[in-house]
């Protein structure tokens, strides 16, 4: 039973084919019948939860679970087809995230064969966008594991424990204005040249810094407005992504400084996270988001980690890769931090 995981052959090959799938978000199920088919053959009991229109989360059980694998099933965009190479994997999902579903398969195979079976597993939609699986689950699978001692969720830390997670609060800002001749300003007011001023605050504002989770810092990542070059603009928006630290004031500094009737709306929020250390595994700072801070609400205890192998700085890249001594490292790595709290 997944004997295929336990060899170094064996997970590349089968990191190879979910590699071949593409399931950029929203093409998650394209990916459902041969997940299901990997987790039914390592003794599990496979459920998928409907969370849109054609899209699952998939959920695997075995026993009464008290500890719970989970990663993510979606990848960005473009579609990359995987390659090997003399010492691994190259292409889309190899590391984020189809690389952790892979290890954590391999652990719960090592785990069956020394006689822990009472493990779950879940794989969410969505995270690389608005995580819209993580949030299904956090409302419909709260409580459903009481026994539940930890989460391990999956993502490339470089085999090292994620002291935590910024969080992600995403404001769209606006400005309106009256449109007019281009050649008679004056009987019109922008809306662009306030929305460029109040951009302009918000980047004189200094951002505070977190010993362990590194920096405040905030993208202008959208920004329209106008008609046409010859009407004085009469809308703009701008759309910027926080990677907030906790206590943050920075959505009330964005409201402080907004110009006479401009308006700010939340689109997304994930709060920021602190993860608990485990003594003898070494920590690292990750500078990304991830769907942990959901995840530790189907926790009892909250005890939620971050980890798992490959790179963070080759993911969303045309160079995503994992090698195969990264991923084999990382299965032994998971396994010894699983049996830490199954044998605890």
């Amino acid at each position: 039973m997944g004997h295929e995981y336990r060899t170094s052959d064996g997970r590349l090959a089968a990191l190879e084919a979910l590699c071949a799938v593409d399931t950029t978000t929203g093409s998650e199920g394209r990916i459902m019948p041969l997940l299901t088919k990997a987790l039914e053959a390592l003794g599990l009991k496979v459920e998928l939860m409907e969370v849109a229109s054609g899209r699952h989360n998939v959920i695997a059980t075995r026993g009464q679970p008290k500890l719970l694998f989970t990663t993510h099933l979606d990848t960005v965009p473009p579609f990359i087809p995987p390659r090997r190479t003399a010492d691994g994997l190259h292409g889309r999902g190899t590391c984020d995230a189809k690389g952790q579903i892979v290890a954590q398969l391999a652990v719960i195979a090592e785990l069956a064969a020394r006689g822990h079976t009472d493990v779950a597993f879940l794989g969410v939609v969505g995270e690389e966008t608005d995580s819209l699986g993580a949030k299904h689950a956090e409302v419909h699978l709260k409580g459903r594991w009481p026994a539940l001692r930890a989460a391990i969720n999956g993502e490339p830390t470089h085999n090292k424990l994620g002291t935590g997670q910024r969080g992600v609060r995403i404001l769209k800002l606006t400005c309106h204005g009256k449109p007019a001749h281009s050649g008679t300003p004056e009987l019109g007011a922008s809306a662009i040249w306030p929305l460029l001023d109040w951009v302009q605050r918000l980047r004189a504002e200094p951002r505070p810094v977190d010993a362990e989770l590194g920096p405040e810092v905030w993208n202008l990542g959208l920004i329209a407005g106008g008609a046409a070059p010859n009407i004085i603009p009469a809308h703009a928006e701008a759309v910027l992504m926080l990677r907030e630290l906790p206590d943050s004031d920075f959505d009330a500094r964005v409201r402080a400084t907004a110009p006479p009737g401009a308006s700010v709306e939340l689109l997304n929020l994930t709060p920021s996270a602190r993860f608990p250390a485990v003594e003898g595994w070494p920590r690292t700072l990750v500078t990304f988001g991830s769907d942990a801070p959901r995840v530790r609400q189907l926790v009892p205890s909250g005890t939620v980690l971050l980890t798992g192998p490959g790179a963070i700085e080759v993911a969303h890249t045309e160079h995503e890769h994992l090698t195969r001594a990264d991923l084999d490292a990382g299965v032994a790595m998971l396994t010894a931090l699983a049996l830490h709290f199954l044998e605890s």
